[in-house]
């Protein structure tokens, strides 16, 4: 049998309909979960309470995310050499498509402030050296927490689906060896940002032997290379992301021309004077316009050397500075149906400049993959997500939201970790978060037994419990919407008149 149809257990084999595949199964398997269903009430950039208008949640994200992946694995299978594809592992739209729409079914509630919250109280309370990632949590979700029926293994996808969501192809510490922190140049996400180990991955210590399992099926893949279809994915959400969070910010009036505007032109018109400025100088010049432009400059300088180039990251700076600053942001948003047009019509022919820029790199570079955008593209998608990201998330009126979000979340890990302690009233804690923690506890123990080594020495049955009620308590909490997070916590608190689903 082909090794990309794998599944993780034996089931009876279905009944094909005309034109229907393995992967038609995995993509349906993943649209009716609940773990997507749960993705419409789940924040993308900020929540919706932050702003006036409506912004994507993660449900719409993925949608996007999978519509743009569809269109480029169908161009590539239209333009390119079929020969080729099959060497690079093979390329399935309805793989992409499966992907696409799982690859954020782990993103925990208020999106990645809680994944930060999550990541670092998982560390600190209990002692779990993965930490939480977005990314692990995903194929955590699809390979043993999401339920299919009788079977014990998740959704029991093929491997080329389970291996098309794994971005990171990495765990945090140990696997691959040599590990990608240790490599001279390392992967995108590999670099070590908080803690041991990587700073994105996409499997937990006890997931390991999945990610294995699923990138044995490409026995020609290298270390820390995604496969083809896990590429088109991972392109798919930059594009999405990058134009529909601009898209959502200026229809809320959030982004503001004058300040966008005046970063562009002062740093086009004093670009040599910003680059002859030492590190300390442009600290000091704060947010004075052009130096955000100019920071964003220096990193993908240093970061990306193998595609930045100088005079194309000007000319990135020029064309968003015209199409998107010039031609869009100067009429503000007024919700009329001119406005609408003006909006849509520069997203939508963004989105097919950048798809038709997508072309197969068979030798990639380390930090890039094996599809990716042309180079002048590569520059325009960074400057769009520089927009997002220091007019949109460094703004200091979201901060006061966002701290309370965050402490929401710890309390709600905090206040689980001491009810599930309390040896008289344990058992009445919700019935999922028992089974989550005796699914992880047992998790924990398979390792301990098959491969301590991952473990790092942490191996006593205190260890273990220890270790199974953190991860339990976690995946809890990053399977709750943003409401049930919200009316949650206030019920922990002592607060009353909440209503809240006891099934639970």
């Amino acid at each position: 049998m082909d090794a990309r149809l794998a599944r993780s257990q034996q089931e009876p084999q279905p009944s094909y309909a005309p034109g229907e595949s393995a992967f038609r199964i995995d993509l349906e398997r993943i649209r009716f979960a609940t773990a997507l269903s749960r993705l419409a009430d789940v924040t993308q950039v900020v929540t919706s309470m932050a702003t006036s208008g409506v912004v994507h949640n993660r449900l719409t994200h993925t949608i996007k995310v999978t519509a743009v992946a569809r269109t480029i694995a169908v161009r590539l299978l239209r333009t390119e050499d079929p020969g080729l594809l099959g060497d690079l592992g093979g390329l399935d739209h309805v793989v992409v498509q499966a992907a696409a729409t799982a690859h954020d079914l782990g993103h925990p509630p208020f999106g990645h402030l809680g994944e930060r919250v999550l990541d670092r109280v998982a560390r600190e309370r209990f002692g779990l050296a993965d930490g939480f990632e977005g990314n692990a949590q995903t194929f955590r979700v699809l390979t043993e927490l999401e339920v299919l029926g009788p079977g014990d293994q998740g959704l029991n996808l093929t491997a080329a689906t389970r291996a098309a969501v794994l971005k990171y192809p990495w765990a945090c510490l140990f696997y691959p060896d040599p590990h990608p922190t240790a490599w001279p140049v390392p992967p995108r996400g590999a670099g070590r940002s908080r803690g041991a180990g990587a700073a994105k991955y996409s499997a937990y210590t006890i997931d390991l032997p999945q990610m294995m399992d699923a990138l044995s099926a490409f026995p020609k893949l290298p270390p820390g290379r995604q496969t083809l279809e896990c590429s088109v994915m991972d392109l798919a959400d930059d594009i999405a992301y990058s134009l529909h969070d601009v898209d959502d910010f200026h229809r809320s009036g959030v982004l503001q021309f004058s300040p966008v505007s005046g970063e562009f032109r002062s740093w086009e018109n004093a670009r040599l004077q910003f680059a002859d400025l030492d590190a300390a100088s442009l600290v000091s010049a704060g947010r004075q316009p052009g130096a955000g432009l100019e920071w964003l400059r220096r990193h993908l300088m240093s970061k990306d050397g193998w595609i930045f180039d100088e005079d194309l990251f000007a000319e990135a700076v020029r064309t968003v500075g015209d199409e998107f600053v010039d031609g869009v942001l100067a009429t503000p948003y007024d919700g009329s149906m001119a406005a609408d047009r003006a909006i849509s019509a520069f997203t939508s022919r963004w989105i097919d400049h950048l798809i038709s820029s997508v072309r197969t790199e068979p030798q990639p570079a380390v930090r890039s993959g094996y599809v990716a955008m042309d180079s002048q593209a590569w520059h325009e998608v960074s400057v769009l997500k520089f927009v997002n990201q220091y007019f949109i998330l460094d703004r200091p009126d979201l901060a006061m939201l966002q701290r309370g979000q965050e402490q929401t979340v710890e309390h709600l890990v905090l206040a689980f970790d001491g009810w599930l302690s309390d040896p008289i009233d344990a058992g009445r804690a919700p019935r999922r978060l028992l089974d989550l923690v005796n699914t992880a506890t047992h998790a924990y123990h398979h390792v301990a037994r098959e491969h301590p080594e991952w473990l790092g020495g942490d191996i006593t049955d205190a260890d273990l419990g220890r270790m199974g009620r953190g991860r339990g308590i976690i995946d809890f909490v990053s399977g709750l919407t943003d409401a049930q997070t919200i009316a949650l916590g206030a019920r922990l608190s002592g607060a009353t008149g909440l209503l809240w689903n006891s099934s639970l």
